[in-house]
């Protein structure tokens, strides 16, 4: 049998010995490099699968003269929060390989805040020659969306736009109907009073899935009065909500979590005081990270390479319109799966 990708050995794989080995045309490879909504997922996957097999790259100076395109994006790196860096980590390599498959470099900025953000692109601008940014941490007053609207400068945000009536393009996962997934588990295990602890006030994210926990429990006519704690994302916190909850005079028996570390604080005080996993004590976090993974907790994954995928998806729509205009923005909403574990 012929070892995959050995045809290719010894010599820079084409466009053509791509479309060959994917049995398409050389017009539907360049397409799923340069505009792959035009194709179907089936073709795409096919085509990105023969060209990580053999190494395929485009010419590049020959491509950006065609298209008048650099091929490099700009993204942010955010100052992670406790447990958040595993998720930012997880979209960049997501971000970073899929862009690589369809010929693009990233490049990347650290990130302070709005205003430096700001300063930073107008310093990359005048640097270089960018196809566009994604940008990830979208909060209510993003000034950093309507900065590169105004300078007609295109870009998508993975995050939406918070408490504004901002319209960009967007690519974010559902974490309502993820939290709502989680709460109805937790319903059906024969939970009755079951606890969100979430995060504080103002957050976009955080409110959105706080929702999903809310839902849940109006549909099955269940109490939510005094079984909501906000606090910052840190494991002590999560511990010490946990246990201001279960020392209360109706104390849940479940809870959800509006990320994993605050569910890993959650579940270390449940164990502390000798509760084990069933109708008496049960977690779900949010985020799927390795250490919920080694604790054995329940959680919500996010479907981070897809999400990547989208969001180059929506960055180069927008190289095809006047000007990389945002006239009719792509809105994509992706769905999380729920992981289930032994801590519910």
């Amino acid at each position: 049998m012929e070892e995959p990708g050995s045809r290719w050995r010894g010599a820079r794989p084409t466009l053509e010995s791509v479309a060959r080995e994917a049995a398409v045309s050389r017009q539907t490879v360049s397409n799923v490099l340069n505009a792959p909504h035009l194709v179907s997922d089936e073709t795409r996957r096919r085509v990105e699968a023969v060209i990580a097999r053999t190494g395929y790259r485009p010419v590049k100076a020959a491509q950006t003269l065609r298209t008048r395109r650099s091929y490099l994006i700009a993204v942010g790196l955010q100052t992670p929060a406790e447990d958040r860096g595993e998720v930012e980590h997880g979209f960049l390599h997501a971000l970073a390989e899929r862009a690589q498959l369809r010929g693009y470099r990233i490049l990347l900025y650290t990130v302070a805040d709005d205003d430096a953000e700001i300063g930073t692109y107008e310093s990359l601008l005048s640097e270089y020659d960018l196809d566009g940014f994604v940008l990830t941490g979208t909060h209510t007053d993003d000034k950093r969306t309507a900065w590169l609207d105004q300078h007609k400068i295109p870009f998508v945000t993975f995050g939406r736009p918070w408490g504004s009536d901002a319209r960009h393009s967007w690519v974010d996962v559902d974490g309502a109907s993820g939290v709502l997934a989680s709460t109805r588990h937790l319903i059906a295990a024969g939970h009755r009073r079951i606890a969100f602890l979430g995060w504080p006030e103002g957050s976009g994210v955080g409110e959105d899935r706080r929702s999903g926990w809310v839902a849940a429990c109006r549909e099955a006519a269940l109490p939510a009065g005094g079984l909501a704690m906000r606090m910052t994302n840190s494991f002590s916190q999560g511990r010490s909500a946990c246990g201001q909850l279960l020392d209360s005079a109706s104390p849940p028996t479940a809870f959800v979590c509006v990320s994993d570390v605050i569910a890993l604080g959650a579940w270390s005080e449940l164990t502390a005081r000798g509760l084990e996993p069933g109708p008496r004590a049960a977690v779900v976090g949010f985020d799927d990270s390795s250490a919920a993974a080694l604790a054995g907790l329940t959680t919500v994954a996010q479907p981070l390479a897809d999400a990547a995928g989208a969001c180059l998806d929506c960055l180069q729509k927008l190289q095809e319109r006047p000007g990389g205009q945002h006239t009719t923005p792509d809105m994509v909403l992706l769905e999380p799966r729920l992981i289930l574990r032994s801590s519910a």
